[in-house]
């Protein structure tokens, strides 16, 4: 199988890396000039229980047009740049090929229906931690399952052989009928999480030791819930709230995604993950209000990383 990983950031690279590594033809595409100059020079480096994976035959480059059509298109890019990122890359498409959105937030799936149709797109949900360490080198930070499936819950034979090339590379991999639900359950977690961890400065698990972060982080995750509800989306969770307490707990020492944009100065997903709430809220009529703050706090952040160091 022919594969495309359309964004090379840390998760990017960790799906390119295991495919690649299992043999199959990986190619990874940023428009980080530096990033994909180290990896054609010097391989991938996967930092990994401490030691460093080389892989040597992945290729990466700038320019979707010279890869060609793929059979699998893995969409990693920031939820930002979706759209431009996939008109970027029609190239890519061919009659067979798939399109799988593994991103956080809400809006992806829709922005790539617009640019390559329903009928090629698949959604998914990553349960792996990553985190950039340099050009070309990342840390595989923490293993999960993969969901997948398609937007109509079907179990396709597209989708079990695309399940089938991630098992052989040794990814977990779970097919949902209800694949929404999984993205929203995935939302869940970004909405307790991400913001206040890129507000505080904490690490995951110190949200829900400390009596503030963690009481805010109820409130901000039930207000998503209230949403879900009202949308009729299954979350097939007994205890949502719990749920993304756990996840916090579990992966106690990582730094968010968004804590990592912020660190950097560069533009977080915000929009897509609490302000989606906050927009959803509006257009159904429900009172978001722990996430507005949370939305508006962070867009501060963002619009004055010249003016304040923290």
């Amino acid at each position: 199988m022919k594969i495309a990983v359309l964004g090379a950031g840390s998760m990017g690279c960790v799906y390119g890396g295991i495919l690649a590594k299992a043999g199959y033809d990986v190619t990874l595409i940023d428009v980080w000039a530096e990033h994909v100059k180290a990896i054609q020079e010097n391989g991938l480096i996967i930092n990994e229980n401490g030691s460093d994976i080389i892989i040597k035959n992945i290729k990466a480059v700038t320019d979707p047009r010279e890869v060609g059509e793929v059979d699998l298109v893995i969409v990693l890019v920031k939820a930002t740049v979706t759209e431009q990122a996939m008109e970027g890359a029609k190239s890519l498409i061919g009659e067979n090929t798939r399109v799988l959105t593994l991103q956080n937030g809400l809006g992806n799936i829709e922005k790539l229906i617009k640019v390559v149709g329903k009928e090629k797109v698949l959604a998914g949900v990553t349960e792996h931690g990553a985190n950039m360490l340099a050009p070309g080198r990342v840390q595989h930070a923490g293993t999960g399952d993969t969901i997948i499936g398609e937007l109509d819950g079907k179990l396709s034979n597209s989708l079990r052989k695309i399940g089938s090339v991630f098992e052989k590379a040794g990814l977990r991999v779970c097919y949902s009928n209800n694949v929404m639900g999984a993205v929203w359950r995935k939302l869940l977690v970004n909405v307790g999480i991400n913001a206040l961890t890129s507000i505080t400065g904490l690490r995951n698990g110190r949200l829900i030791e400390l009596e503030e972060t963690d009481e805010l982080l109820r409130l901000a995750v039930r207000e998503a819930v209230s949403i879900a509800n009202a949308k009729g989306i299954d979350l097939e969770l007994a205890d949502p709230v719990e749920h993304v307490r756990d996840v916090a707990r579990m992966t106690g020492k990582n730094r968010s995604s968004m804590l990592q944009d912020v660190t950097k100065k560069r533009k977080t997903e915000i929009e897509v993950i609490n302000g989606a709430i906050v927009k959803e809220g509006v257009q159904l009529g429900i009172s978001t209000p722990v996430n507005k703050v949370l939305y508006n706090l962070v867009r501060v952040r963002e619009k004055t990383y010249d003016e304040v160091n923290i």
